[in-house]
């Protein structure tokens, strides 16, 4: 019962677009299901897939490979192929072709989501390709079928330079997506600088349990309360001392 709790947040976690929350639900529930449950933990998988691949991820083969589930895992498997070439036209044809299975699963609606990514995937594969690239030329490399294909190349690269998903720039005069050169970072300060943060963050750590080791907590409220129990002690000498002083006098 607990793994169907988990499986069915995990579905309602990916309709309302909260995928890291829905992965780990899935996942959760993929591993603490049963072995005998082979039919469930095949449903948690393929959610578990299509979530991942929403984010961004590509599932390792071996996913895909686990014992009984190849044959349902299948059409999975070459859909996460399309996404990881970022091949549109590919992409199409797995939907079309595997059309059926995804709607008996009900993963129609999340798969049409995903061509989003496929298109991004493509053109950060052209951005790498190619220093200089028209709009056209990434219009028909990412087979764009609509009316207007230029226009809409336009605004998907843009959108990708807004979100920081290729390092490029457009230039609206000629029609070109121009990519930026990507140097190389060890030439740079920036990994001596995360080694340098790394060997910080360890000195700190070994600072801070030395400091631990020698300062026990709270080792200052104990010595004023052996004080405080001093002078307590201290006191109460003292007027038994003046007690028996006065039971003296009176005898």
């Amino acid at each position: 019962m607990f793994c169907r709790y988990l499986f069915y947040l995990g579905k309602i976690r990916t309709i309302q677009l909260e995928y890291t929350d829905a992965k780990e639900s899935l996942l959760q529930a993929a591993r603490k299901a049963p072995v005998a449950a082979l039919g469930f933990r095949v449903q948690c998988n393929k959610w578990a897939i299509i979530v991942r691949l929403l984010l961004g991820e590509i599932p390792e083969r071996t996913v895909f490979m686990q014992k009984g589930m190849e044959k349902a895992l299948r059409p999975y498997f070459e859909l996460t192929n399309a996404v990881r070439i970022g091949d549109l036209e590919l992409f199409k044809s797995v939907a079309e072709k595997f059309s059926s299975i995804f709607s008996s699963d009900r993963t129609n609606n999340l798969i049409v989501r995903l061509r989003h990514n496929v298109i991004r995937t493509g053109l950060r594969n052209i951005s790498i390709s190619y220093s200089r690239i028209s709009l056209a030329d990434v219009a028909k490399k990412l087979r764009l079928d609509s009316a207007n294909p230029i226009a809409d190349a336009e605004s998907i690269v843009s959108k990708a330079i807004r979100d920081g998903a290729i390092d490029a720039t457009l230039d609206h005069a000629n029609e070109w997506m121009v990519s930026k050169e990507t140097g190389d970072i060890y030439s740079t300060n920036e990994p001596q600088m995360a080694f340098n943060s790394r060997i910080a963050f360890c000195l700190n750590m070994h600072n801070e349990a030395v400091r631990a080791l020698r300062f026990p907590p709270n080792s200052h409220k104990e010595k004023e309360s052996a004080e405080k129990r001093r002078e307590r002690q201290q006191q109460e000498q003292e007027l038994a001392k003046h007690i028996a002083e006065e039971d003296d006098d009176e005898f």
